[in-house]
C-alpha cells in the first residue's frame, strides 16, 4: 500500500495512508521488520502493545503476518484500569488476549497487574520486569485528549522519574471509553488506572503511533502544532526521532494539503 503523504514535523515521521486498513498493514510490516532485527540480534524480542479500538487493524494485520516466530517474543502492554474484574470485556489484558494473544501464543505475556493489592509494590514489579526485558518495540495510540498510554493532560511528566505508576483519569478519557462501547457510561469507568510513564513507552527502541479514525482528526492537529508540553502529551512525539506517526486520511484530514 502506497502512502499518499510522507512529512517531517521536528524529528517526528509522519505518513498518511488512505484507509485505516492500509495504516493497520503498514504498521505491522514495520513492526514485523523489527521483532524480526531483535530476534536475529539477540534470540528473542520484547513488545509493548496498545489497546483501543484504533489498534484493530494493527493487531489484526500483525496476527496474521506468518513470518514472525511468535514463540521468540515477549509481549507487555501499557495499562490497565485499577480493581476492574480481569474478565469484564473492558479489561486490557481480555482485550489483548481476544485480539492477538491467544492467536499468536507469544514465549510470554506479562499483563499489568491491576487488581493488586499492593499498587506500588506491583508498580515496581512491573517496573523492573520492563527494564530486564528492554523494549524493541512500543506500538501506541493517542488519546482524544492527547493522552499516551494513561498519562492524561496536563499532568503527563516527560520526565517522570518512574516507569510504572497509578494515575487519576480525566473527564475525557473516560467519556473516550465509553464512547468506544467498553463501558455504559461514565460512571462506571473506574476512577484510576496503573499506566506506563511516558518515558517508559518512549525507552522502547522503535515506537510506532497508530492513529486513525476521524475522531482523532482534532487531536492529531494539536499533536503536530501545537507547543510541546503536557497540556497535550503527544507533542513530545515531535521530539523522538525513533517514533514513527501513521495516520489515514480522516484522522490526518486537519493537516492534509488543502
Amino acid at each position: 500500500m502506497r502512502s499518499i503523504l510522507a512529512k517531517m514535523y521536528d524529528q517526528l515521521l509522519v505518513t498518511v495512508y488512505e484507509s485505516n486498513a492500509d495504516v493497520g498493514r503498514a504498521a505491522a510490516l514495520e513492526a514485523c521488520e523489527r521483532i524480526d532485527e531483535a530476534i536475529a540480534e539477540k534470540g528473542e524480542a520484547n513488545i509493548i502493545i496498545a489497546t483501543g479500538n484504533s489498534q484493530l487493524t494493527f493487531l489484526a494485520a500483525l496476527r496474521d503476518l506468518e513470518r514472525i516466530d511468535w514463540s521468540k517474543v515477549n509481549v507487555f502492554h501499557m495499562d490497565e484500569y485499577v480493581g476492574i474484574d480481569p474478565d469484564h470485556p473492558a479489561s486490557f489484558p481480555g482485550f489483548l488476549r481476544r485480539h492477538i494473544i491467544d492467536h499468536v501464543e507469544p514465549k510470554a505475556f506479562y499483563p499489568i497487574p491491576g487488581q493488586a493489592r499492593d499498587l506500588d509494590k506491583a508498580c515496581r514489579e512491573y517496573e523492573k520486569l520492563l527494564r530486564a526485558y528492554p523494549a524493541d518495540l512500543c506500538a501506541l495510540g493517542i488519546g482524544e485528549n492527547g493522552h499516551l498510554a494513561f498519562n492524561d493532560p496536563p499532568f503527563a511528566d516527560f520526565d517522570d522519574p518512574v516507569w510504572v505508576k497509578v494515575v487519576q483519569l480525566d473527564e475525557t478519557c473516560k467519556q473516550q471509553q465509553v464512547g468506544e462501547g467498553h463501558f455504559g457510561s461514565i460512571e462506571e469507568v473506574p476512577e484510576r488506572a496503573v499506566t506506563l510513564t511516558i518515558p517508559a513507552l518512549l525507552a522502547a527502541k522503535k515506537v510506532l503511533a497508530i492513529v486513525p479514525e476521524d475522531r482523532k482528526a482534532r487531536i492529531v492537529f494539536r499533536a503536530l502544532n501545537d507547543p510541546v508540553g503536557p497540556a497535550c502529551p503527544a507533542t513530545i512525539l515531535r521530539k523522538s526521532p525513533h517514533v514513527h506517526l501513521f495516520l489515514d486520511a480522516d484522522s490526518a484530514a486537519k493537516v492534509l494539503p488543502g
